[in-house]
């Protein structure tokens, strides 16, 4: 009985003294078949690799085809816990945006939670190194937020890449140990300065001034200066740096200032950069990708990619446009589309050839409201050879004609002609009512948001009145029509012609979403279910089409 019960407590010390690894057939080394990897749940472009591997006889080789997972959901995530994340990856072909992690904690109802993004889908929210076609080592340990309640664990392979993966792990550390880490900014990281503010986690541990509870407090320093102590773990604020490298050191300390016994510390090296003012976005495209700027004339959002979990926006001004990419939530205003954004700040970046522009800071308010944006009308020709002017901002093409039939779907791309001129037309938002809609069969004008991915400069449409026939060549003038009364708060308009055909009308908000769509028969237009503020009107009438600006009080 002794025995037993001598068993029983070793058991029990030993649950609670070591860690535990959670991913299931993280080193390949049992397959259902040649492209099945057991225990994963989502697997594409996968095969089974016996002469290429990290260690064992397996690893799991996968071919891009665009973006192609391999993941795994894991349960009995304990928040506070600190977790290693491990992995091995060998990139023989690409270009450095081939192969990167992409993990979520999860909550209670299988939401993700953004906490550590620059770790999860790093390392620094960014790809792999292809290291010059060797295997090499991913690892990083990051703690289990308040709310988490599972982890999914994924990895990407894009492009036509091809990318070896092996010896896999996600593994509970011992619980109860004191933890210290900087959650931002990263080992590395550029960061706009001369102010900084580090953000820092601290588990199992309570800072605090010495009493009843408080474990001790944290000591750092910057550049190797004197120590501060610090009895919380609010965001350290670092004023007045120099452009240049800054080392932060930290260490838990008990309460009499004593290292403790098994000292944890915690170290990281940042490079601080200048922002730099520039007026126009025509002068941010301009500069240095990489680099801090801040942008003193106001931009307007023309779109909010909703169906984005980057909390993306395009904005533009009266020379360009570019892509506000901002994955951490740093610009947590409520933004509308319409809205004027003036003194944004951040960081150049590029993806597929794409500009993109990350928040460093938050901007508390819009600085103007309910702006109107004209689509840039260009030829099929001008996107082709002159994509790069109008990347991010509202065009249209008019006149084209879509080589495929059926209905649009979400993240597809539609090649569209205009007579030997074929460029690309992409449904890049899937939550908006152009999925689903049906494919023109003929010729027709298309408004949405240009862009680019790698070589190929697209078009991205918006809404399903974004394709619509194509403007006609012989416009109405404007005074062979009335419509009254204009500004209008009677909750209708007339509109009139010089003849008594039937009049198709189509009312657009002021980004272009069309709000009516119907034919006059009494050449009364109810307009009493829109609200106050600035409408499109386009007027059609025997094949001709108008367009005029119509003001609701």
């Amino acid at each position: 009985m002794k025995k037993i019960y001598f068993l029983f407590i070793a058991l029990a010390i030993t649950s609670l003294t070591f860690g535990q690894e959670l991913l299931l057939n993280g080193n390949f080394e049992t397959w259902t078949d040649a492209s099945t990897p057991e225990s994963w749940t989502k697997i594409e472009n996968v095969a089974q690799e016996s002469t290429e591997t990290h260690s064992g006889s397996f690893s799991a080789k996968q071919t891009g085809d665009g973006t192609k997972d391999l993941g795994q959901t894991i349960t009995g995530i304990t928040p506070g816990n600190s977790y290693t994340i491990s992995m091995w990856y060998k990139v023989e072909s690409g270009d450095d945006t081939d192969a990167r992690i992409w993990s979520y904690w999860k909550d209670g109802s299988d939401a993700n939670i953004n906490d550590n993004a620059a770790e999860l889908r790093g390392p620094n929210n960014s790809y792999f190194d292809n290291n010059g076609n060797q295997w090499t080592e991913y690892s990083v340990t990051v703690t289990a937020p308040a709310t988490a309640a599972g982890f999914y664990f994924e990895v990407r392979t894009y492009g036509s890449a091809v990318v070896y993966w092996d010896d896999f792990s996600f593994f509970q550390e011992a619980g109860a140990v004191p933890t210290l880490s900087v959650t931002t900014p990263s080992n590395g990281e550029l960061v706009a300065g001369p102010d900084v503010n580090v953000e820092i986690s601290v588990q199992n541990f309570v800072v605090g001034n010495a009493g009843a509870g408080i474990d001790g407090h944290i000591h750092y320093s910057v550049d190797g200066g004197s120590v501060v102590m610090k009895y919380d773990t609010d965001p350290i604020s670092l004023t007045g740096l120099t452009d240049g490298t800054h080392t932060l050191d930290l260490e838990l300390v008990d309460n009499s200032h004593q290292p403790l016994a098994s000292p944890v510390t915690a170290s990281v090296s940042f490079d601080v950069t200048s922002t730099t003012q520039v007026a126009n976005i025509t002068a941010l495209r301009a500069g240095t990708v990489g680099e801090f700027y801040e942008l003193t004339g106001e931009a307007i959002i023309s779109y909010i990619a909703t169906s984005s979990s980057r909390n993306q926006k395009f904005i533009q001004d009266e020379g360009a446009g570019i892509l506000i990419d901002d994955t951490s939530g740093t610009l947590s205003t409520a933004f509308n589309n319409g809205d004027g954004i003036t003194g944004l700040k951040g960081q150049l970046t590029e993806f597929a050839n794409t500009l993109q522009f990350v928040p460093s800071e938050n901007v508390a308010s819009a600085s103007s409201t309910g702006n109107t944006l004209t689509p840039i009308v260009v030829s099929a020709s001008e996107l082709i050879n002159n994509g790069e002017a109008y990347e991010s901002r509202l065009i249209t093409l008019n006149n084209v004609t879509f080589e495929d039939s059926g209905i649009f779907e979400s993240g597809t791309n539609y090649n569209v002609a205009d007579g030997a001129d074929v460029t690309i037309a992409r449904v890049a938002f899937g939550d908006e009512d152009l999925v689903g809609s049906a494919i023109p069969t003929g010729a027709a004008s298309i408004t949405g948001l240009g862009g680019q991915y790698n070589d190929d400069y697209q078009i991205f449409p918006r809404y399903a009145s974004d394709i619509a026939p194509p403007l006609s060549v012989n416009n109405f003038n404007a005074n062979t029509f009335s419509l009254y009364p204009n500004p209008t708060n009677t909750g209708f308009v007339s509109i009139t012609s010089r003849n008594s055909e039937a009049i198709s009308v189509q009312v657009f908000d002021i980004l272009g979403k069309q709000v009516k769509n119907e034919t006059l028969t009494n050449n009364t237009l109810n307009v009493a279910n829109l609200k106050s503020g600035v409408y499109i009107v386009k007027i059609t009438q025997n094949n001709t089409s108008t367009t005029k600006k119509l003001v609701i009080k």
